[in-house]
């Protein structure tokens, strides 16, 4: 008989198998290069673990970079998929599926906003929250010949690769070699009300801020300004936009970073762990900004599809039903109080900054031999502005798992002090600090 579909035999199925060696050699040859990475070749992952082509187990506390919410494997995420990939993969969004509206409303729910939009990546819900408030802005009658376009973002400040998101993110390395960028953007000092009420005027049509500022080194935006944000863009009729796509959906124990303060932002923008490990970003608006929006001015192929909404829908419902927002918090209190017991040990430690599951490490000196000593002694983690270690392990990190962490790190920062001891000139000065760009493990193209 014909075999149905003229599908591949089993063995055809698999296709090459190439040797981590070869691997690493073909991905030199064939591939842009845009990451510096160590010649190890991933193949599989289970809860926190992560196993490489040799069968060696690596403690993951990077988490893809945040993304890996629920860690590898995770049974329930496992069915969705496997369920939805038998049923449709895409039908486009020219039509309706099953999955889309019902996660748009739950993330209506946990945001406090009310309607969403679907892409796929933090980069394009960023690019798609800019439009927004362009948008709103434009729909407002003029006054006079006064442009309300001008954006204000913050310096330290990290949203994204494409063309949008780089021209709002502060490091100059990201921005100068596709300069010119889209205009009308100023930066604000971290924090700084007076520099804000200098910036701010009648022509802003957005300010930007991530309530923690991730990429740029674990700090957190301070009541005062987030509210004196809210404060201007109320009276000024422009958007407060949130992007959460790092701290948000649950990393701080929290469903938003933001819900520390006591007012919401117009518009929030998320990806990373929504997909439960597949690509999918969105933005969500209040009925205000969202309002402005009519059919053909955005939209998305790929955007919102049957199974990676599904598995989006399971995300957050295995989070809300397994109360991992009390793991965060239970887990990230840990290990705040290992890092502290550390920090007092290690002098080169000079501030543990973060809350629940987003942690940075900031030292004094150059943070790129730890990452290596880390992942030498089989265990993940990263270094972003060249001193400061950050940790975004899964919600379902146990206890076991944070004092096993604790105990590497400390071996690793004895081991990586004694390294940097020989080499003085790595020290990090604080105004070096503020103009470093990442080195080591640079794969954070959202």
């Amino acid at each position: 008989m014909e075999r149905l579909n003229n599908m591949p035999t089993k063995k055809a199925a698999k296709g090459r198998k190439l040797s981590p060696v070869k691997i690493v050699a073909e991905e030199s040859r064939y591939m842009l290069k845009t990451y510096r990475r160590p010649p190890i070749v991933f193949t599989h992952g289970r809860g926190c673990r992560l196993y490489d082509s040799q069968g060696r187990e690596y403690l993951d506390f990077l988490g893809g970079i945040a993304v890996n919410a629920l860690g590898y494997a995770h049974p329930r995420i496992v069915n969705v998929i496997r369920r939805e990939a038998g049923r449709a993969t895409h039908v486009s969004n020219l039509f309706h599926n099953p999955y889309q509206a019902p996660l748009a409303h739950k993330l209506a729910q946990w945001s406090g906003l009310d309607r969403a939009f679907f892409c796929n990546s933090g980069s394009e819900a960023i690019e798609g929250a800019l439009k927004l408030a362009r948008a709103y802005s434009h729909s407002k009658p003029a006054n006079g010949s006064l442009k309300k376009t001008r954006i204000l973002a913050l310096e330290n400040s990290f949203h994204g690769r494409t063309m949008g998101a780089v021209s709002i993110t502060w490091t100059a390395k990201y921005r100068e070699p596709f300069e010119p960028l889209i205009s009308d953007v100023d930066f604000v000092r971290f924090n700084d009300v007076s520099d804000l009420d200098a910036k701010f005027d009648e022509t802003v049509c957005a300010v930007v801020i991530e309530p923690i500022q991730g990429e740029g080194g674990i700090y957190l935006v301070s009541e005062e300004f987030w509210q004196r944000a809210r404060t201007l863009t109320i009276d000024h009729d422009a958007a407060l936009i949130a992007d959460e796509i790092q701290a948000g959906l649950g990393r701080t124990g929290r469903k938003f970073a933001y819900q520390r303060f006591t007012s919401l932002p117009d518009i929030v923008t998320v990806a990373k762990p929504l997909g439960g490990g597949l690509p999918l970003g969105a933005f969500i608006a209040s009925e205000k900004f969202a309002s402005v929006m009519h059919p053909g001015m955005h939209g998305s192929t790929f955007g919102g599809g049957p199974l990676v909404c599904a598995a989006a829908l399971e995300f957050l419902t295995v989070v809300e039903k397994e109360d991992l927002f009390a793991n965060v918090r239970a887990r990230g209190a840990e290990l705040r109080a290992g890092l502290e017991k550390l920090a007092a040990k290690f002098d080169f430690i000079r501030e543990i900054r973060g809350e629940g599951l987003i942690i940075g490490i900031d030292l004094s000196i150059d943070g790129a031999p730890f990452v290596t000593e880390a992942l030498r002694q089989g265990l993940l983690i990263n270094c972003t502005h060249e001193h400061i270690l950050r940790l975004l392990p899964p919600f379902i990190v146990r206890t076991k798992d944070t004092a096993e962490f604790l105990v590497k790190f400390e071996k690793i920062l004895a081991s990586g002090g004694k390294a940097a001891a020989k080499t003085p000139s790595t020290a990090v000065t604080k105004a070096q600090a503020e103009a470093a760009a990442q080195p080591f493990a640079l794969a954070a193209a959202r």
